[in-house]
């Protein structure tokens, strides 16, 4: 540690000592880590401040290695320490899930992580991944909606985390990347067959679906509206016949043959495959969207909320 947040301590400088090191000792890290603080570590783990600082240092001195810099509030981890954080977060968040221990003295079970996003996007991605979580005795509280009211209830402190369509302005919410999702102008193969299916859509452009019913998931049609711009060059003038704020169920209306609909493909993957949809088309450069994992900035005082995070953005790597 350059400068220390308190107790006078020094840069390294010796070599780092051999053996196993301590479990706690890297708890007491990841906790300084995450929070930015001795401070509100130890607030966090139930200790001392002068214990997390007594410790940080045993561990530098074991690693031969500076971790933290001090700062006008809290610390900055050093390039070292967030490469360390990174390889151990995951094992220890697993490990105090298995052992019911969640780092803190005396502290209380972890409570429920309270988590928020898009229906099918939690349905179909997000509780999948987090069924391992579960029977390891991590509990969720969910909550579904559209992605800027969620974000305004992340705000006020209503949701623990949001899984997020659009990048979140300004500095009151942390963002990272979860997914890319690629979205397709899909109908009914009866609907196709109707119009002239994917040659007319490619001949003619998209004024072949005048007249087909508009299935989506908002009245301001957010997706299709992207779609328009990004594959045909133009604005989508038209209205929705039916809004469904589940994209499951706008696949289901299409697929039944009421209209068409701009869909993610991860949703309609099987239906495509299977024949159920029919793709309308199929340009070289399909617009893709970031779907983002979103918290409010510094250590959330439930330890599980970073063991859920953290799962999530590791999940979202294969999807």
């Amino acid at each position: 540690m350059s400068d220390r947040e308190s107790n006078g301590m020094t840069g390294m400088g010796q070599t780092a000592a051999t053996g196993p090191t301590d479990l706690n000792l890297l708890r007491t890290f990841l906790a300084v880590h995450r929070s930015g603080s001795f401070t509100a570590a130890a607030r966090v783990l139930g200790l001392s401040q002068p214990t997390v600082t007594t410790q940080i240092r045993t561990l530098e001195r074991r690693l031969g290695r500076d971790l933290f810099e001090r700062q006008a509030r809290g610390v900055v981890a050093v390039p070292f320490a967030d490469a360390l954080a990174l390889r151990v977060a995951a094992p220890l968040d697993d490990l105090a899930v298995v052992t019911g221990d969640d780092g803190r003295t005396g502290a209380p079970v972890a409570g429920p992580v309270r988590l928020a996003g898009p229906a099918e996007l939690l349905c179909l991605r997000a509780l999948p991944a987090l069924a391992a979580l579960v029977t390891q005795g991590v509990r969720l509280r969910t909550s579904t909606g559209l992605t800027d009211p969620l974000l305004d209830e992340l705000r006020s402190g209503q949701h623990d985390l949001v899984i997020s369509t659009v990048r979140p302005r300004g500095r009151s919410l942390s963002a990272v990347p979860l997914m890319d999702e690629e979205f397709v102008l899909v109908t009914a193969p009866g609907v196709a067959e109707r119009v002239g299916g994917p040659p007319a859509v490619a001949a003619a452009g998209p004024v072949v679906l005048h007249g087909v019913p508009l299935i989506t998931y908002a009245e301001d049609l957010p997706i299709a509206r992207r779609y328009w711009r990004h594959v045909f060059g133009r604005r989508l003038d038209c209205s929705a016949a039916v809004t469904v704020p589940d994209l499951r169920g706008v696949l289901s209306l299409v697929a039944a043959g009421a209209g068409f609909s701009v869909l993610p493909r991860y949703l309609c993957t099987a239906e495509l495959t299977s024949g159920a949809l029919t793709l309308l088309a199929d340009p070289e450069d399909p617009p893709i969207n970031t779907v983002y994992l979103v918290q409010r900035p510094g250590s959330a005082a439930n330890p599980h909320v970073a063991l859920v995070r953290d799962h999530l953005v590791r999940a979202g790597r294969g999807w």
